[in-house]
């Protein structure tokens, strides 16, 4: 008799549709609790999409009831050291990879966001949620800070609604994260893959390079640089045939 060994499914699952990449948390039956798997798997499929000059737009989501609920607490405290749970991390260094990402990225959050699957959301180029949709930092109920998010979160939250969320560890439902800027929009129950699919596809037809340029722009200013790229991407754009056959298209479609 032929013993069968059962396996883990994969932690995350990619999917390209397309110039679309969607990324896909794979731990349901843990809500998608964050652990070391998760990171590896996630760290491999961003590292896709970088490599991937096809991919335009990702969509990142979770199977199962929940987007993600944060670090699996049963990984808490397994790392031989310090030193190695840092050398490990910085290996790995999903966030230093979504910070550098030159598509635009896209959270598609229902159920739970929490801990570090809200700082996740948060790390995203845009966030949409459904009406059910929860998100919250609980850590510090636990005696302890979100500290590799924290400087993403006052971005797109502003400094208030930031240490609201912070300080209280309280879970707001997807209204008052719209509200607080923590996410971009908000989508009726059972419409959040449809919507996140319709913004990506409507990004994905912009030029890519107009993306990223974009993106590094932005990335620029809010790390206190001059945005001085902003007016030497304009000025190598009217050098650019593409650019400029756009450019002509357009003007001739108005005319019309």
């Amino acid at each position: 008799m032929r013993s069968v060994v059962a396996t883990e499914p994969p932690a995350v699952l990619y999917d390209k549709r397309g110039p679309i990449a969607v990324v896909s948390f794979n731990r349901p039956q843990q809500l998608n609790a964050y652990n070391t798997a998760m990171r590896d798997a996630l760290f491999a499929a961003l590292q896709a999409v970088r490599d991937d000059p096809d991919v335009r737009a990702v969509v990142l989501r979770g199977n199962g009831p929940a987007f993600c609920t944060g670090g699996d607490l049963r990984e808490f405290g397994t790392a031989p050291s310090p030193t190695v749970a840092r050398e490990v991390r910085w290996r790995r260094d999903v966030w230093g990879v979504l910070r550098t990402l030159s598509v635009p990225t896209i959270a598609a959050v229902h159920g739970y966001a929490l801990g570090g699957g809200c700082m996740l959301a948060a790390a995203q180029d845009l966030r949409i949620a459904d009406t059910s949709a929860r998100l919250g930092l609980p850590e510090v109920t636990l005696g302890f800070n979100p500290s590799y998010g924290i400087a993403r979160l006052l971005d797109v939250m502003g400094g208030g609604p930031g240490r609201d969320l912070l300080l209280t560890g309280r879970t707001i439902d997807a209204a008052e994260a719209l509200r607080m800027g923590l996410v971009t929009r908000v989508v009726p129950d059972g419409a959040l893959e449809s919507a996140a699919a319709e913004l990506a596809v409507g990004i994905a037809r912009h030029p890519r390079g107009g993306l990223a340029a974009t993106k590094a722009i932005v990335a620029d200013i809010r790390a206190g640089k001059s945005g001085d790229a902003a007016q030497a991407y304009a000025a190598a754009l009217r050098r650019d045939k593409g650019a400029r056959a756009r450019i002509a298209a357009f003007i001739a479609k108005k005319k019309s």
